[in-house]
């Protein structure tokens, strides 16, 4: 999305990116339980289980009021939202905008450690909207919740359109910009292709003028995908010139889905390396050092492992 540059250009928080077990979920009432994280691994068979959460680090240094508190100014772009009708109602106005939804509690101390990083997001991310949902605020709120079938806090919902398109519990700073720039990215350098016909047009228009186009193929739900997505949006930017960036996210539609297996697609992310018309390559995974390294190799450039 248009606004993307400025979260990836941001350093890791000093206090928090040295200590691998920074908690998460909390302890909550009946409805809000407790849940634990699990690392993700590198890529993700298309046959497998829902995906799990990895463990996550935090992304920048952010200072807000605590969910439950007097909004203050600097974090006014989270909307808090007292009801069913309140949260349709925003829902209903942000039209296809991603929309991310924190549902938090004010007894929990990892709502109040993540909630700032959100805040710190909705400054930056100007095309996104963002809502926050107390659910032990009041009754209505709590209904809000059952509604959702939200028990474990803190927890993410994306919406677009009033469709809900992914959640996410046990998450930290890191996974959720990653997110966010995976499910709203609308507006960057990174082609959204929706069908095979998108692929072959894309691949016709760029047989003639030499650059090398990277595919990447992922699914909606894939943890892997959303972890490599910001190095993706990065590097559609640094190599502009010489490299066309797409992605495809195989379960979108039948076309797609027709599409992975017409490229014997199996594990995902997977990028698929097309120059002149032909597939010269693939590299499956989600690892940075080496998706650059490929992306290199198939430029000319000789890389060393």
């Amino acid at each position: 999305m248009a606004s993307t540059a400025n979260i990836l250009s941001r350093p890791p928080h000093p206090s928090l990116s040295s200590n691998p077990n920074f908690p998460i979920v909390t302890s909550s009432p009946s409805f809000l339980q407790t849940t634990t994280s699990s690392r993700t691994p590198d890529c993700r068979p298309l046959s497998s289980a829902p995906w799990k959460r990895e463990r996550s680090f935090a992304i920048s240094r952010a200072t807000a009021a605590s969910p439950g508190a007097t909004a203050k100014p600097k974090d006014e772009r989270v909307k808090k939202v007292h009801s069913a009708e309140e949260f349709d109602e925003a829902l209903k106005a942000a039209k296809n905008r991603l929309v991310v939804v924190e549902y938090a509690a004010s007894h929990s101390a990892n709502s109040k450690k993540i909630y700032p990083f959100m805040v710190d997001l909705s400054r930056t991310c100007g095309d996104v909207d963002f809502l926050l949902v107390m659910g032990d605020e009041s009754e209505k709120t709590r209904e809000l919740c059952r509604r959702e079938k939200v028990n474990k806090v803190p927890h993410f919902s994306f919406y677009k359109s009033m469709e809900k398109i992914h959640e996410e519990e046990a998450i930290g700073p890191d996974r959720l910009m990653g997110d966010v720039l995976y499910y709203g990215d609308n507006h960057s350098a990174v082609e959204q292709l929706h069908s095979r016909e998108d692929v072959e047009k894309l691949i016709e228009a760029h047989k003639a003028d030499g650059k090398l186009l990277v595919l990447d193929v992922g699914l909606k739900h894939c943890g892997p995908c959303v972890k490599v997505y910001p190095t993706v949006i990065k590097l559609s930017r640094k190599m502009a010139d010489t490299v066309v960036f797409a992605r495809m996210n195989g379960d979108e539609n039948e076309s797609c889905m027709d599409f992975l297996r017409d490229m014997e697609v199996v594990e995902v992310p997977t990028f698929l390396f097309i120059r002149d018309g032909e597939i010269r390559g693939r590299y499956v995974g989600s690892g940075k050092g080496e998706l650059i390294g490929e992306i290199l190799r198939y430029q000319g450039v000789r890389v060393t492992y």
